[in-house]
């Protein structure tokens, strides 16, 4: 029994670097825009896929290491950029805000997986968790109020944060599968097909 929750803690870990490498390839990938000092990042589109296919414990999990990893120096924030110095910029609210999405979303998946749809609205309030950690930080840095800062750091990017989302769900949802098939994630964590509790 031992050697088998062993194994399996292996192969969890083991899906955490894979999804952090992931995060780390999509993060640093930054378009940017002339209306606001905040640029259109891969970075949503990584987190999305990355709590769709492990839920919350998992995914929060690879959401900490990547920001430890762009703490210690690594370029894997936006426009490859890393250090503690990023957390003060104007984009530092959103990197903090990814924790929590990713506590938010992933319970979502977790504990509704087998509804697509209420996942899909669990994916929605995580995100507006993040934009409202980085619209206050926003704030406070380019000194604007909160309606400016919003105007500046979300409304912009919201069509496109619902493109990515629909995208990493879709996808998502069709790797968690084969991981279920493959004995790497439990099948009744799948969103496709765990049963709803009694």
């Amino acid at each position: 029994m031992n050697h088998k929750i062993k194994k399996f803690t292996v192969k969890q870990l083991a899906l955490v670097g894979l999804m952090t490498a992931v995060f780390c390839i999509l993060g640093p990938i930054a378009f940017h825009i002339p209306i606001s000092p905040v640029p259109i990042s891969l970075g949503m589109l990584a987190i999305y896929f990355i709590l769709t296919v492990l839920g919350m414990k998992l995914g929060t999990l690879s959401v900490v290491v990547y920001i430890l990893l762009g703490l210690a120096g690594v370029p894997v924030f936006t426009d490859f950029t890393g250090g503690p110095g990023k957390l003060f910029g104007p984009t530092g609210g959103y990197i903090i805000g990814y924790v929590f999405m990713a506590l938010v979303c992933g319970f979502f998946v977790d504990r509704w997986g087998s509804k697509i749809w209420i996942s899909f609205l669990g994916m929605l309030l995580g995100t507006a968790i993040c934009y409202l950690f980085g619209t206050l930080w926003l704030a406070h840095q380019a000194s604007l109020t909160f309606p400016q800062a919003l105007m500046a750091g979300v409304i912009p990017y919201i069509p496109a944060d619902l493109i990515k989302l629909l995208l990493a769900m879709t996808i998502g949802i069709q790797v968690r599968k084969r991981l279920v098939k493959a004995g790497l994630i439990p099948s009744s964590a799948s969103p496709c097909q765990r049963s709803e509790p009694a």
